[in-house]
């Protein structure tokens, strides 16, 4: 359910800085989802960015819209539950000013499972293999940190495919035994080359084989927001293309460390891992309405 939240609390204060109003969906927000605020547009203010702790999200024009603006607010898998302060950083009259909010991070419903792969998946012991890891993280966070101050997106997010869902967001992650870490995507059911298809207009960020997630490729939607498409045997894309919604990238596969074929999709803000279907959801209700 949509929940609006007003800041009447921060009223008093707001409205000295003619700030109207500040919408805040989902007060309360699970560990591994976002939050979404919006803006009203106002004469004499310059919206600039919301803090959270030591990080700092831009807020940026509302997709099809002059009148607002948004920020979204990711909060990854290992947030603590406790009560979050976000500081609204704008300008007014040319002087840096800032306001706050409050956000509840709530525990969220996440499951186990137990998988099943090759030992030299859970635990490689070659330097060779470690450094390739390293490497590979490495790449892939300078890119999912790299912030393109534009936006790619007009139209609702599409899924990659039309299939089962086989693992959701968020599942603890026992491999052989081991408790791994958590499932960082949604997995949907896929046979070697199916169709795997992008979720909206995109850049190209990055095509690779990788030793955990495969054949991957990687979208920038722009303003932070990126979408990860791993386990791939083919790809149909380069580097530095500019793809359109449903677009294929390629196929899918069983490559990296899995237990069979299928498609691991993700997202990404401003680096912090999120979950996708969440995201989606949020994104299409209320940013990107229409066909």
């Amino acid at each position: 359910m949509k929940a609006i939240f007003t800041l009447l609390f921060l009223s008093v204060s707001l409205m000295a800085f003619n700030i109207e109003k500040v919408d805040v969906l989902e007060y309360k927000v699970a560990n591994g989802k976002t939050a979404l605020i919006l803006f009203e547009s106002q004469e004499g203010i310059e919206l600039l960015s919301v803090r959270v702790g030591k990080k700092r999200f831009e807020i940026f024009p509302m997709p099809n819209s002059e009148e607002k603006k948004y920020a979204l607010i990711p909060f990854s898998y290992y947030a603590k539950t406790e009560n979050k302060t976000l500081f609204i950083n704008y300008k007014e009259n040319e002087k840096l000013k800032k306001e706050s909010l409050l956000l509840k991070v709530v525990k969220g419903e996440y499951a186990k499972e137990e998988i099943h792969v090759s030992s030299s998946k859970v635990n490689p012991k070659s330097a060779a293999v470690k450094k390739r890891v390293s490497q590979e993280y490495s790449q892939a966070m300078k890119i999912y940190g790299t912030v393109t101050p534009k936006s790619y997106l007009t139209k609702p997010f599409i899924f990659p495919l039309e299939s089962k869902i086989t693992s959701a967001f968020g599942k603890a992650r026992v491999y052989n035994g081991s408790l791994k870490g958590y499932h960082s995507g949604t997995d949907y059911r896929a046979s070697v080359g199916t169709p795997i298809k992008a979720a909206n207009d995109a850049r190209v960020a990055l095509v690779k084989k990788r030793f955990y997630s495969g054949g991957t490729v990687l979208l920038d939607h722009g303003e932070g927001i990126y979408t990860c498409y791993f386990h791939m045997s083919a790809f149909n894309v380069k580097e530095g293309d500019f793809v359109k919604r449903g677009e294929i990238l390629g196929l899918s596969g069983k490559s990296g460390r899995v237990t069979g074929p299928h498609l691991h999709f993700s997202a990404r803000i401003n680096s912090v891992q999120v979950d996708p279907l969440q995201l989606i959801d949020i994104m299409n209700k209320n940013l990107l309405t229409g066909k």
